[in-house]
C-alpha cells in the first residue's frame, strides 16, 4: 500500500491540489486540513498576525516529555486527494447537554445492572461535547495560488448511513444504489475566497446553484484555474443515497451546473471517477446507459465451488477479506464495476471513449496529448483482492483514438508474502512530470521474489508514447534494492529512491536523464529508522502543464543551482523543522529556515512561488508555514524572502488514574528505537476516539509511547516480543511514576488493532502493570493469519513457536485482569476479523475472567458512526472508572506502589515462568530506551435516524463466574 502511494504521488499533486493530514479518526485515510471560516482572514508577512487562526476548545497543558503523539496536531508535509473522503474520516452531531446527560450518568461504584441496559450509551459530557463539536472546513488553493476553497463537513454520521447495504467483492465495499465505494463521507458546501496581491483574503463567495441537500465528493481545479469539477449526490427517500452526477462551477461567477444534459448519465466511482484532459474537457467513468438491474443469485447453483492447484504452485497470501466466493459475486463485481469512459466538454458535448471494461485509473500526459488508462478483467481470484486480477495498461490519443497496449498482466496470485516482493512485468507506468509524454516504469529481475539475491533487482526504462518500429525501451537506471519512486526536475537531474526493508536501508540515486554520459551517483545512503540522519525531501514546484518537479532555486551572488531539502528535524529535543539550500553537487548546505524549538512547532507546508517557470530566485522565495504550540491550535502564515524575520509572541494536581496507550513499533537497531520522533511544541490534536478525551476526566494520558520490538542482525523482532515488550511497558509505567504523574495502582492500558494485540499480551504477561485494559479490533490468535502478519513475512510453519507465544489467546488463562473489548461487527481489515474477539472472550470466560465484548453493528475497522462512537466511549469511560478510578483491587498493582518494577522477577514468559534475565533486555537499558522517546500529552486533566432495533451487542460475565463453551 505504501508502495502504491509513493508511486501515485506525482500524479496526486497534477490531479488535486488538496492540503490533507493524516486522520485522527481512521487508520488508514488522510484527514482534511481543519480551519475556521467564521473569521476573518488575512495573510501577511512573517511578522503579521496569522493566516488563518482556527477556533477551538483550549485545553490546559500540563508538562510534556520529548516525543511525539500519536494524536498529533493538524499539520500536513504532502498534498494528498482529500477530495474522496470515506465515513471513517469524519463525524457528527448535536453537542447539546441537557436530558441526555442523565442518560449517560453512571453509577461507577457499582453499575453492573446499568451496564446490561441494551441499546446505545452517551458518554459524560465533559467528552461529549469534543467529539460533537463541529469540524472545520477543508483547504484547497488553485493551482495558481491566487484563490482558496474552503470545503464545508458535516460531522459524524448516523448509524442509519452505515447500516445501507453493501456488497463485500474482491476486497472491497461497493454501495449498489450510489455505485460507489460504500460509506463515502462528502462535503455540504464550497466557498471561494481570492488571495489578494497584499496578502489578505478576498470576501467568501459561496458556490451557487446546487440541488438542497446535495452531497459533494471528488472537488478537483481545472488546471487554469477557472472552473471546479465535482460530483453530487441527493438523499432519496427510503434513506439512500442517489447516484452521482458530475457537476461544474466557473469559479469567477461561483454558478454551478450539472456537465450533463442528459439526467440519465451517472458517475461509477468504485475506482475512478473523472479527470479533467485539458482545461475545457473531462474524461469521466460513466456507469453504461444499457445495463440493466443487478445479476440475481440464482436459486440452485450450477455447480459446486472448485479452488484447484494441480500444477503444484506455492502460493501463499496473508488473511484478506470481502473476497470473491462463487460466481454470482464475479458477476456482480463486473456489473457494478464496469465503467464507459466519456469524453464531455464544458459546452456539452458529449462521446464515448473506448469499449467498456473495468477501468481503474485514467492520467492524461502533462501535454493533454495521451490519456494512460488501466484496467483489469477476468480470470478473477477467490484468494487474493482486486488488486492482483489480470491488469491491463492501454494508451489513447486524447480524442478517443487507440495507440498501443503498454502490457496485461495475468493473475498474480502468487506474489511471495516476503516483504518487498511485487508483482512481475511492467510496474509503476507514469508519465515523466519534466516532460511532454515520455513514459517511464519498472521492471523486477527477481521474478518479484525478494528472497532471490540478484542484481540489479530492478530496473527502471524510459519510452516515447509512440516508438517507431524496433525501438526498444531505454534504460534509465539499475537498482539493487527495490524502487521506490522517482523525483524529476529535468534532462540534467532526477532523484531516483530504492529501499530495503530487512535492513531498513534507502538510498536516493542523482541521475541525469538527458546524458547518457554522467554515471550514477548515491546521494543520501542511510537507515530509514535513522531520523537523526535524514536530510529532508526536496520540494516541489508546479509547472504550466500542472505536474510538480523538483524546484531549482539561485542566489544572485553566484551562478549555483541549488535544490530546497525540506526537512522534520529530529533531535534529541525533538523534531524542529528545517529548510535546507543545498548544493545537489558538492552537497553543501545552507539553513535559511527552522522552527522556534522554544515555543512552537512549525513546518513549512508548500511552496508559493512557482507562478512562473525556470528557477526561482532566493529574493523571491514565498513558503506557507504552519504554526502550533502546546496550547494554541494550528495556525498558518506566508514567509517571504528576502525580509523573513521570526516574530513570536504546571502546574500539576499530583498523581492521577493514568491511560497508556499505544501501538508497538519495530525497529532494527537500538538506536534507531531510541531516537526522538515529534516536537514537545505540537499542539495535541484530539479526534472522536482519541484516548486524548480523557484528559477532560481527569486522566493523565501517556499517547503513543515508542514500544520498541527491536531486531537486531539476523535476529527477527518478533522472537523477542513478550520479553521487549514487558521490559518496555516497565519503563514506561516507572516513568511516568517517578515524574508524579501517575498513581501507581490506577494505570489502565489500552489500544487499537495492533495495539489491542499489546494490551491482551501486557495483562497476560505483565499483570503487575496494569489494572485494567481496553482493547479495540485486535486480532488475538496469530494461527489465524498463518502467512504474515503486521511486519511478520515468516509463515506459521516457519516460526510456530513465535506465532503460538505472540498469541494473547493461547494466555487467555493467564489474563485475570478486567479487560474490554471492543470490535466492529464489518471489520474489513486483513487479519482482524470480527472472529477474532469473539474466540478470544470465549476462551477469557471459559477461564473466569472478568471482560465484556461489544460489537458494534455496521462497524468496520474504525468506527464512523456517531451512535457506534459515543457508545464506545461510554463502554471505555466507564470501564475506566469502575475498574481504575474506582477499583478496589489493588494487590496485583503493588509492585508499582512501591516504587519498584523488577522486569526478572514479574516478567512472565510464555510457558509461564519467569524470563530468564540473560535473555531479557537489562531494565536500565530499556528505561533508558523509552524515557528519550516517551510522549505525555496533556498530561494535567481539563476543567471543562438508526432503526430502534439496531444495539450493540454485549456479552459481559463480569461476575468472574467461569463460562465453558465448545465451538
Amino acid at each position: 500500500m505504501y508502495e502504491a502511494f509513493a508511486m501515485s504521488l506525482p500524479k496526486v499533486y497534477h490531479r488535486f491540489s488538496l492540503l490533507s493530514l493524516h486522520s485522527t479518526t481512521s487508520p488508514f485515510l488522510p484527514k482534511t486540513l481543519f480551519l475556521s471560516s467564521s473569521l476573518p482572514l488575512a495573510i501577511k508577512r512573517l511578522h503579521s498576525p496569522p493566516l488563518l487562526r482556527a477556533q477551538s476548545r483550549r485545553f490546559v497543558a500540563g508538562k510534556q516529555f520529548k516525543a511525539k503523539s500519536t494524536m498529533a496536531s493538524s499539520r500536513f508535509h504532502h498534498l494528498v486527494p482529500v477530495n474522496a473522503l470515506t465515513a471513517e474520516d469524519v463525524g457528527n452531531g448535536t453537542g447539546s447537554k441537557g436530558a441526555d446527560d442523565a442518560t449517560a450518568s453512571v453509577a461507577y461504584d457499582d453499575d453492573v445492572e446499568s451496564a446490561s441496559v441494551t441499546g446505545y450509551r452517551l458518554p459524560p459530557f465533559e467528552i461529549r461535547d469534543i467529539v460533537d463539536a463541529p469540524p472545520l472546513p477543508a483547504l484547497s488553493f488553485s493551482p495558481l495560488r491566487d484563490k482558496i476553497l474552503f470545503l464545508k463537513r458535516r460531522s459524524l454520521p448516523p448509524l442509519s448511513d452505515l447500516a445501507r447495504p453493501e456488497e463485500k467483492l474482491a476486497g472491497i465495499r461497493i454501495d449498489g444504489k450510489c455505485n460507489t465505494r460504500s460509506r463515502m463521507s462528502f462535503y455540504t458546501g464550497i466557498a471561494i475566497h481570492q488571495l489578494m496581491e497584499d496578502g489578505s483574503l478576498g470576501p467568501e463567495k459561496e458556490i451557487q446553484g446546487l440541488p438542497e441537500g446535495a452531497k459533494i465528493n471528488f472537488v478537483t481545479w481545472s488546471n487554469n484555474g477557472q472552473h471546479l469539477a465535482f460530483s453530487v449526490r441527493l438523499d432519496e427517500d427510503d434513506g439512500s443515497s442517489s447516484k452521482l452526477r458530475v457537476w461544474v462551477a466557473n469559479v469567477d461567477t461561483g454558478k454551478a451546473r450539472p456537465l450533463f444534459e442528459s439526467p440519465d448519465v451517472y458517475v461509477n466511482a468504485v475506482f475512478d471517477n473523472f479527470v479533467w484532459v485539458n482545461d475545457s474537457t473531462l474524461l469521466v467513468c460513466t456507469i453504461p446507459l444499457s445495463r440493466g438491474d443487478p445479476p440475481r443469485k440464482p436459486l440452485v447453483p450450477s455447480g459446486p465451488k472448485i479452488q484447484s492447484n494441480e500444477q503444484r504452485n506455492v502460493i501463499q497470501a496473508r488473511t484478506y477479506q470481502d473476497l470473491l466466493k462463487d460466481e454470482h459475486d464475479e458477476d456482480l463485481f463486473e456489473y457494478y464495476a464496469t465503467t464507459q469512459l466519456v469524453l464531455a466538454s464544458l459546452d456539452g458535448e458529449m462521446k464515448p471513449f473506448g469499449p467498456p471494461a473495468i477501468y481503474t485509473s485514467m492520467d492524461p500526459s502533462p501535454d493533454q496529448t495521451y490519456i494512460l488508462t488501466s484496467s483489469t478483467h477476468k480470470p478473477f481470484s477467490f484468494v487474493v483482492p482486486c488488486g492482483r486480477f489480470p491488469k491491463k495498461v492501454e494508451l489513447w490519443k486524447a480524442n478517443g483514438e487507440f495507440v498501443r497496449e503498454l502490457c496485461d498482466l495475468p493473475l498474480a496470485e502468487d506474489i511471495p508474502i516476503a516483504f518487498n516482493s511485487v508483482r512481475k512485468g511492467m510496474r509503476s507506468i507514469n508519465w515523466r512530470a519534466d516532460k511532454p509524454s515520455t513514459l517511464y516504469w519498472v521492471e523486477t529481475q527477481d521474478g518479484g521474489d525478494a528472497k532471490v539475491d540478484v542484481s540489479p533487482r530492478d530496473i527502471v526504462y524510459t519510452q516515447s508514447p509512440a516508438p517507431h518500429d524496433n525501438e526498444q525501451p531505454k534504460i534509465l537506471h539499475k537498482l539493487d534494492l527495490r524502487y521506490g519512486g522517482i523525483s524529476w526536475c529535468d534532462d540534467t537531474l532526477a532523484l531516483v529512491y530504492e529501499s530495503w526493508y530487512k535492513t531498513r536501508k534507502v538510498r536516493t540515486w542523482v541521475i541525469s536523464p538527458g546524458s547518457e554520459d554522467l554515471n550514477p551517483r548515491i546521494l543520501f545512503d542511510r537507515s530509514s529508522e535513522d531520523v537523526y540522519s535524514d536530510p529532508g525531501s526536496p520540494m516541489s514546484r508546479r509547472t504550466p502543464a500542472g505536474t510538480y518537479v523538483i524546484a531549482k532555486v539561485k542566489k544572485e551572488d553566484d551562478g549555483d543551482t541549488y535544490i530546497l531539502l525540506n526537512g522534520s528535524g529530529a533531535t534529541p529535543e525533538g523534531n524542529i523543522p528545517f529548510l535546507d539550500l543545498f548544493d545537489i553537487n558538492t552537497g553543501s548546505k545552507e539553513r535559511i529556515w527552522q522552527s522556534d524549538k522554544e515555543n512552537y512547532f512549525e513546518t513549512v507546508v508548500a511552496l508559493m512561488s512557482d507562478q512562473k517557470e525556470g528557477e526561482l530566485s532566493i529574493n523571491e522565495l514565498k513558503i506557507l508555514t504552519s504554526k502550533e504550540s502546546k496550547t494554541e491550535n494550528t495556525q498558518y502564515y506566508l514567509l517571504s524572502w528576502p525580509e523573513k524575520r521570526a516574530c513570536y509572541d504546571s502546574s500539576r494536581d499530583g498523581p492521577l488514574p493514568c491511560l497508556v496507550w499505544s501501538y508497538p513499533g519495530e525497529f532494527k537497531s537500538k538506536e534507531a528505537a531510541s531516537q526522538v520522533r515529534g516536537s514537545p511544541n505540537e499542539f495535541a490534536g484530539i479526534g472522536p476516539t482519541s484516548p486524548l478525551l480523557w484528559l477532560a476526566r481527569r486522566f493523565a494520558v501517556l499517547s503513543g509511547p515508542t514500544i520498541p520490538i527491536i531486531g537486531e542482525g539476523d535476529e527477527e523482532a518478533n522472537d523477542r516480543y513478550i520479553e521487549q515488550l514487558v521490559a518496555s511497558a516497565e519503563a514506561a509505567v516507572e516513568e511516568v511514576i517517578r515524574r508524579g504523574v501517575a498513581d501507581p495502582n490506577k494505570i489502565a492500558v489500552g489500544g487499537h488493532s495492533y495495539g489491542a494485540f499489546m494490551t491482551a499480551n501486557l495483562l497476560a504477561h505483565a499483570p503487575h502493570l496494569f489494572c485494567c485494559g481496553i482493547a479495540r479490533s485486535g486480532a488475538y490468535n496469530r494461527t489465524l493469519t498463518p502467512f504474515g502478519f503486521q511486519n511478520e513475512e515468516r509463515t506459521l510453519w516457519e516460526a510456530t513457536s513465535t506465532y503460538v507465544e505472540m498469541s494473547p489467546f493461547m494466555s487467555a488463562n493467564k489474563i485475570k485482569k478486567p479487560i474490554l473489548l471492543i470490535h466492529g461487527e464489518e471489520d474489513n481489515n486483513p487479519g482482524t476479523l470480527t472472529m477474532q474477539s469473539d474466540r478470544f472472550f470465549n476462551a477469557l470466560k471459559g477461564h473466569g475472567a472478568l471482560c465484556r465484548l461489544v460489537i458494534l453493528p455496521y462497524e468496520s475497522h474504525g468506527y464512523g458512526a456517531r451512535e457506534s462512537i459515543m457508545h464506545t466511549l461510554w463502554e471505555t469511560d466507564r470501564w475506566l472508572q469502575k475498574h481504575c478510578v474506582y477499583s478496589s483491587d489493588v494487590s496485583a498493582c503493588k509492585d508499582n506502589a512501591e516504587g519498584t518494577v523488577d522486569s526478572q522477577s514479574k516478567a512472565v514468559g510464555a510457558a509461564g515462568d519467569p524470563l530468564n534475565s540473560a535473555t531479557v533486555p537489562p531494565f536500565a537499558e530499556s528505561r533508558e530506551l523509552l524515557a528519550s522517546s516517551l510522549s505525555v500529552d496533556q498530561l494535567c486533566p481539563i476543567t471543562t435516524g438508526a432503526p430502534a432495533n439496531f444495539t450493540p451487542s454485549i456479552i459481559a460475565p463480569e461476575d468472574s463466574s467461569t463460562f465453558t463453551s465448545f465451538s
